[in-house]
């Protein structure tokens, strides 16, 4: 038994069935009050066949105070899933169904959920000698395109170092199963989405990605080795993530695409199904971060950044900076934080990646809605978006496409192909 599991991991292992020791991908489902789940799992069974094998583990959750619907919801879908199972196995695919009808009421949500399902996976890498293999992580009500078990294998077989990755998406933005204000909603928080790392990006700051719980991936050994999944009940994508984005070699699987569900919902305070909720409720469009906030950014990481090791008095860059961007830094102890890292390296190169590590995506997120607060208020995301845009293709006109135009151009700068990232190569 590996350190992590057995310091580490909740529960001893909960599927007893020997795995198969050509076991290489296992693919983790958070599961509650979920009535269309085999839904997704019809999504992954017509998935091309790998060269590996591969189990999904559905993790159905709940606790003694979950409400008595759901408790019924979860235990039709139990049922249903453990038949659909039964009847549905290919030589190479496996669908595990846990029901935890025991979760502790203070910790209970996605992210313990995940945790209990990739713990499990860990386990049955263990079991089959594979301490490098994939765990993926879904949703009960995503689904995905036919060739996403050979492109997880295929990313990870030609980047031997990489730890982890997003994986490109796209949520439906027209169909049959959700009202045209759902596909309005999800159109304009999805250009949000978008709009935020790609204006991260273009500001110099080399730690924006895109973190969808639905949507990403890690091998068994750097999950173990970076202390696994968090239990929290929203943002767990978002935390757990960044725990690997800036150890280097991160990056997104682009040769597939998940397809998350849009549907509301009032679950957790934030997040995809919140946002479109309170869109649907308030009737107004989505906002999203001011960009004169990037453009001040931008100043620190591409004009000062780069001399800061040699920098004297560090004071100096203060009178260089924008105003919202300097009270930041101050606010931040910015002088005793580079003074620190500076009495801890010994060349520029160590001195950046450590900077780097200090501000990462949690400072650079407290920064925005720092500069909110104070300075710019959000705008609408068409308008920043179309902003966005004008810099990264000043060629073409902007001005009179929709939300739905300026996502699909996003889409196509983060998926297949598309205009460049705009990440600072000196710390890449």
């Amino acid at each position: 038994m590996t350190p992590y599991l057995t310091a580490r991991a909740l529960h001893p292992p909960l599927i007893h069935e020997r795995p198969s020791p050509l076991l290489g991908i296992v693919v983790v489902i958070p599961c509650y009050d979920e009535e269309y789940l085999l839904l997704s799992l019809m999504s992954l069974k017509k998935c091309h066949r790998p060269a590996c094998d591969v189990e999904v583990i559905v993790v159905i959750n709940q606790t003694e105070t979950t409400p008595e619907a759901v408790k019924q919801t979860n235990a039709r879908t139990y049922r249903q899933a453990i038949k659909w199972a039964g009847q549905n196995r290919p030589p190479h695919l496996r669908f595990r169904i846990l029901f935890m009808d025991d979760m502790p009421k203070k910790h209970a949500g996605v992210g313990l959920a995940r945790k209990v399902g990739m713990d499990e996976a860990c386990y049955r890498f263990h079991k089959a000698g594979n301490p490098r293999g994939i765990i993926a992580c879904f949703d009960a009500d995503s689904r995905c395109e036919v060739n996403y078990f050979q492109a997880l294998e295929n990313y990870f077989i030609k980047k031997p170092k990489a730890v982890a990755c997003g994986i490109h998406f796209e949520h439906p933005l027209s169909g049959v199963d959700f009202g045209e204000k759902i596909y309005e909603a999800i159109t304009f928080y999805e250009l949000h989405l978008r709009y935020y790392v790609q204006a991260q990006r273009w500001a110099g700051f080399p730690h924006a990605w895109q973190t969808i719980g639905s949507s990403m991936a890690v091998r068994c050994d750097a999950y173990q080795k970076q202390g696994g999944m968090n239990r929290r009940q929203a943002g767990e994508d978002f935390y757990f993530l960044h725990k690997f984005i800036p150890l280097g070699h991160f990056g997104e699987i682009t040769e597939t695409t998940v397809i998350p569900s849009p549907r509301p919902s009032d679950r957790v305070p934030f997040g995809t199904g919140k946002a479109v909720a309170d869109m649907l409720r308030t009737k107004n469009n989505c906002t999203t971060y001011n960009p004169k906030s990037f453009q001040d950014i931008a100043v620190l990481f591409k004009k000062e950044w780069p001399g800061l090791y040699n920098l004297k008095n560090i004071a100096d860059i203060y009178g260089r900076l924008p105003r919202g961007v300097s009270l930041f830094l101050k606010e931040n102890n910015f002088i005793e934080k580079i003074k620190e890292i500076k009495a801890h390296t010994s060349s520029k190169s160590s001195f950046e990646k450590r900077l780097w590590r200090w501000f990462d995506a949690f400072l650079m997120m407290k920064y925005v809605h720092f500069s909110r607060e104070h300075f710019y208020a959000d705008i609408e995301v068409t308008e920043a978006a179309k902003w966005l845009l004008g810099n990264i293709l000043p060629d073409e006109n902007h001005s009179e496409k929709n939300a739905k135009e300026l996502l699909l151009l996003f889409r196509e700068s983060s998926g297949k192909g598309g205009f460049p990232n705009f990440r600072n190569e000196a710390v890449r």
